[in-house]
């Protein structure tokens, strides 16, 4: 990780991400802004980068770039072929090797039809260090399983709590089989390239034996594809929000299908709160749910485990503040 980290640079500006070479599995973003100072971030600690590559607090002292670095830096990030990447550029990032993402800011170029075709005049870049954490999803499982069968289960977060980290290992333990039941084929709808990071299709990231990825796909448009062509035992899914995705669900589960999904907010009664959210929970498709949020400390947790009951459709807390997740 740390020697790809700085190979993510141009090697003229190797220098500038010395430090936060050395403390790669710290890193979570690296922001650059055109004449701006060079922001790092460390889960919610935020840095600024000097010149030499050390980190200070201080922003008069900050590497700023300027447009003829950021457009080198983009360059190299494009393997110095802006036209190869164009179809990813009109969505607002990329995925390069290692999986980790890269977002852009900068003029937009549309079509006729109002599509946006790329982005030129690239002044922001955000990119974010992709981290798995392998068997971060172990506190949870004895309670998405029961008697070796899948619930289906919804993890609900804030942004930055670590639900797509915690849905990747549940996918991986999914796939690969453990104490609480036999490995199953899971198929993955990746819309951002988030779960699998995958480069040229490949996942870099482990999801197990048995998984099957559809990257950069419209969750709706993926989940009916993957349910006719790979005949997956699990669907997963992140960040489901829009009606056509929870109708896609819908169908899913009338299929016999294992459901695994991650949505934003803030608690349950947040997500309830959302008429399409609301709804489906209401009609029980859903039988576990998995609350994060973040301790006084600043570590992200489990803070809820509820399970819904058959008989009366209520809500049941099993487990509180579910230690271990450390994400």
């Amino acid at each position: 990780m740390s020697t790809y980290l700085a190979e993510i640079f141009p090697a003229a500006y190797r220098t500038c991400f010395k430090t936060a070479e050395k403390r790669a599995e710290l890193v979570s973003e690296i922001r650059l802004r055109t004449a701006q100072p060079t922001i790092l971030m460390e889960g919610t600690r935020e840095y600024f980068l000097r010149e030499d590559g050390a980190y200070t607090e201080d922003m008069a002292l900050a590497w700023r770039p300027d447009r003829q670095a950021l457009k080198e830096i983009v360059s190299h990030l494009c393997q110095y072929s802006l036209y190869a990447y164009e179809d990813e550029l009109r969505q607002g990032y990329i995925t390069i090797e290692g999986g980790h993402r890269v977002g852009f800011a900068g003029q937009t170029v549309q079509e006729s039809t109002g599509a946006v075709r790329t982005i030129k005049h690239i002044s922001a870049i955000n990119i974010r260090i992709a981290h798995q954490i392998l068997k971060a999803a172990d506190p949870v499982l004895p309670y998405v399983y029961t008697k070796g069968a899948i619930r289906n289960t919804l993890i609900v977060s804030p942004p930055g709590c670590g639900k797509t980290t915690l849905l990747r290992d549940l996918v991986r333990q999914i796939s690969g089989g453990s104490c609480y039941g036999p490995g199953r084929t899971v198929g993955i709808v990746d819309e951002r390239s988030e779960i699998a990071g995958c480069y040229m299709g490949q996942p870099q990231n482990d999801l197990g034996p048995r998984s099957d990825v559809l990257d950069a796909c419209p969750k709706a448009l993926g989940m009916m594809m993957l349910l006719r062509s790979m005949s997956p035992a699990v669907l997963a899914v992140d960040e489901l929000g829009s009606a056509e995705e929870i109708r896609a669900l819908r169908t899913a589960s009338s299929c016999g299908v294992s459901l695994v999904a991650t949505v934003h907010g803030m608690d349950m009664q947040d997500v309830q709160s959302k008429p399409e959210m609301g709804a489906l929970l209401s009609e029980g498709i859903f039988t576990c749910i998995l609350v994060l949020g973040r301790d006084r400390q600043g570590r992200c947790r489990v803070r809820q485990v509820l399970h819904r009951r058959r008989s009366s459709g209520i809500w049941e807390e099993v487990a509180g503040d579910a230690k271990g997740i450390g994400i």
